[in-house]
């Protein structure tokens, strides 16, 4: 039988490698959402509370491999890419706690997104610069699947993207590489930091 991760990881990247179309109409060359898609399709299926469950966090997996190239490549986190994200999560979602009775568990996560939306919604709204109403409509994805497993992973992965993206901008102004003006994807910090919560916690 092949372990959860496994499949996973290879069905993700399969998928990934079927929606490279929609990273390349964005300038993306390589296949490095291929590869990332993989590695986060490992650790979503190896997560997943049921098969269902852990569907719907692959989805959020390939989602997210392919959101975060396009963010680092263009600054941008595309609708044609996170609608249809939400599109097959959210159903995967619902039938997961429909079958196992996990009403309280989904009302969580959907406080969560909203919540986690709402916030960065406020941030956005102070600091336009800063935070990127791609940034804002991403947010209630990733609160969607850490309010799944718990407000301190809602609490702590989001503490996590904003400690991380620090660290990196000033890791690159340090080497030269920006100044404080210079404008930093933070997509992939936004994942960076959900990944740690779910790994850590």
């Amino acid at each position: 039988m092949i372990p959860a991760f496994l499949f996973g990881g290879l069905g993700c990247a399969a998928a990934a490698l079927l929606l490279t179309p929609a990273v390349r109409r964005f300038d993306v060359r390589g296949f490095v959402h291929v590869v990332l898609a993989a590695l986060l399709g490992a650790g979503a299926a190896a997560i997943g509370d049921s098969w269902l469950h852990a569907l719907a966090l692959c989805a959020a997996a390939v989602g997210c491999a392919l959101l975060v190239t396009v963010d680092l490549r263009t600054h941008r986190l595309p609708r044609v890419i996170l609608l249809p994200t939400y599109a097959v999560v959210v159903p995967l979602l619902v039938a997961a706690a429909t079958l196992g009775g996990w009403w309280e568990v989904l009302g969580r996560a959907a406080l969560a997104a909203l919540a986690l939306g709402g916030f960065y919604f406020l941030l956005g709204a102070i600091s336009p610069s800063g935070i990127g109403f791609g940034d804002v409509t991403f947010a209630p994805l990733l609160g969607l699947v850490l309010g799944w497993f718990g407000w301190p992973h809602v609490l702590a992965g989001t503490l996590a993207a904003f400690v991380s993206g620090a660290v990196a901008a000033l890791i690159l102004m340090v080497l030269r590489r920006a100044d404080p003006k210079t404008r930093i994807a933070f997509g992939p910090w936004m994942v960076v930091g959900a990944v740690l919560a779910l790994a850590l916690l």
